[in-house]
Formats: structure tokens, sequence, C-alpha cells
């Protein structure tokens, strides 16, 4: 049950319909029967159910139209227009900490819609969100928790707890963990691994996985449509040069920024590595802010705003002071392995 519905957006009554509504369209089959799905079926109402041995699911608060068209097992098409809320796709269940690979197309006007990959885990109770491609404002709810580096991107964390609010457990407390890709793209590779890594690498873990959807989300009146296939491995280059991966595979690094100290005009930032210990990390700043000075790695600059690290044989965590020069916003990273 897709319940994210509180993220503070004036949408938090709109979980307990997505709750009410999966769970009418579940335990009856007056609206549309749940269970094995055909190619090819359209559907414009609350359910869940499989496809070609896929999971899929599809919520609607029943404001607007949308529908969702599940062609073979692994894509899927969806239309919206003056919608309220709803939220489709197809994956897992459970899902993993597999890399996988997804293709969208999106034409979006008006309020907002994303491209996520989604899902839950137990024990601890975490809703997640992977945001890769949006229109409009993507959800930014919660303490902003620093950045990581994957396949290709930069990923910006936050983390959110809703307090006794809906869930596939029924009312309770629990997290959201969110990466929101800094430059959206409409195709590449995500490697779940980088992303577990990277949240737990703030405390932020996840426990044992529920469903996992490729989904189409979006509220606020807006209309549109979109197209979505999702495959698991690396996509063949998906994603671009420049990132963690190896260009995408789950053989790379993954870099990870964290807050530190700070003062009036400088702020210290955590780099920590996964994945190898051959690594080599750029840090891209954002002008006119510059480093001041490096810990526990070994760095060059090829211009005045980048910064190339190298590991110096104190481990795969190292830390920079930067000045601000006036402007706090993080600078970005990226790792490849060497």
């Amino acid at each position: 049950m897709h319940t994210h519905r509180s993220l503070p957006r004036t949408r938090s009554g709109s979980r307990l319909r997505l709750l009410l509504g999966l769970v009418v369209a579940m335990v009856t089959a007056i609206v549309v029967p749940c269970g094995a799905a055909s190619a090819a079926t359209t559907i414009c109402s609350s359910q869940t159910g499989t496809n070609s041995g896929y999971y899929y699911q599809m919520w609607t608060n029943g404001q607007g139209s949308a529908c969702m068209t599940l062609n073979s097992g692994n894509s899927y098409s969806t239309s919206w227009s003056n919608v309220g809320d709803f939220v489709d796709g197809v994956g897992w269940n459970p899902g993993s900490n597999h890399t996988i690979s997804f293709n969208a197309s999106l034409n979006a006007s008006g309020g907002t819609t994303l491209v996520s990959l989604y899902g839950w885990s137990t024990n601890p109770l975490v809703e997640y969100y992977v945001e890769e491609d949006y229109s409009g404002s993507p959800n930014t709810a919660g303490t902003y928790m620093g950045q990581v580096s994957s396949d290709g991107g930069t990923y910006n964390i936050y983390e959110h707890q809703q307090v006794n609010q809906p869930s596939i457990q029924g009312t309770a407390t629990f997290e959201q963990y969110l990466a929101i890709r800094t430059s959206p793209t409409s195709s590449g590779t995500i490697t779940m691994q980088n992303f577990i890594n990277a949240w737990s690498s703030h405390g932020m873990n996840l426990g044992t996985m529920n469903y996992q959807i490729l989904a189409t989300e979006a509220w606020g009146g807006g209309s549109g449509n979109d197209s979505v296939t999702v495959n698991t491995g690396s996509s063949s280059g998906g994603g671009g040069g420049g990132g963690t991966g190896g260009g995408g595979g789950s053989s790379g690094c993954t870099a990870t920024l964290s807050a530190g100290s700070s003062g009036s005009n400088w702020y210290n930032l955590n780099v920590s590595v996964t994945g190898s210990n051959t690594w080599t990390v750029t840090m891209n700043l954002v002008s006119p802010s510059v480093v001041y000075s490096t810990w526990n790695v070994s760095a060059t600059w090829p211009s005045q705003y980048v910064m190339v690290a190298k590991p110096n044989g104190s481990g795969n965590n190292f830390g920079v002071t930067i000045s601000t020069n006036g402007t706090w916003t993080w600078p970005s990273v990226s790792c490849s392995t060497s």
C-alpha cells in the first residue's frame, strides 16, 4: 500500500484515502479484481496484483482521471488529467538491493509529477524514494542530510519522520528516506545498494524489504502521460559518465557527504567512500566557495573550483574545510575506481 501521502504539501488527508482505497480494492471484487493481470490491461481504479511475474500497483484518490495500462510485465504507461493524487508502477514484492535499469518518457504540465524507485521496509518501518525524473518541484520534506553520487548523478538526501501516519502496518510513526537527483534523467541505472549504503552512513537504516516499484506519481491538478520500462541489471551506458559504479554497474564506488562543524564563513564536510579501496573522488565546488584544507587524503586541484582526491593510506574516509565566501551550497561529488 502506497502511503507516502503525508508529505507536508497539504496532502496528508490523501494517505488515509489511499489506504482505504487499496483495502477496498483488495478485499472486494466490485471495482476491479486483484490478482494476475493480462498484458495490455488498462486500470483506472485502485488495485495491486501481478503481471507476467512483476508486481504492480495502482492507486488514485478519484479526483480527476488517471489510468494505468499494463503492457509487458516490466512496462506500463499512464495518462492523467486534472488529477488530485495518484501513484502507479511495476516492480517486485518483495524488493531487494538489486541494480535496475529504466527508461521513462514523461510529459506533464501543472502540479508535480515524480518518476522514482519507491518502496517500503519493515523492522524498521521505512518508506523510501530514489527520485530520478520530475516535473514541477520534487518533494524535499524533512532534514537535509547531505549528498551521494551514484550512476552518473548527484542526489540530495533527506530524512523525514512521519508521526502517527498511515503505513503498510497501519497507523504508525516511521521514517521517510529521500534521494533526489539534482539533474533529472529519463533513463539510466539505479544501483540500489549505493543508496542503502549512503542512507546507512547517516544512521538511516533499511530493514526487511517489502514491495518496490518504479513508480509514477502526480498530484496538484496536473495532466500528462508517460511510458516506463524497468529491468534488473545496469543499462548499457545509462546515467552518463563521471559517476559511480563504473558507468552504472554495482562494482564501482560511492562517495557520500555528511556535515561536520562550521563557523561564520566555513564548514567541514566528511566524505565516506564505499565499494572500493582504490578510488578517485572528484569534488566540484560552487563558486566562489573553495577548499581551504583537507585531511586523510591526497588532493590536487585541476582548477580553482575542482578538487580530485585519492587515498593516502588513511582509509576510505576523509574531510575538507570549505571557505564559503558567501556561498553555503555544498559541492557535488562523483566517484570512480582507479
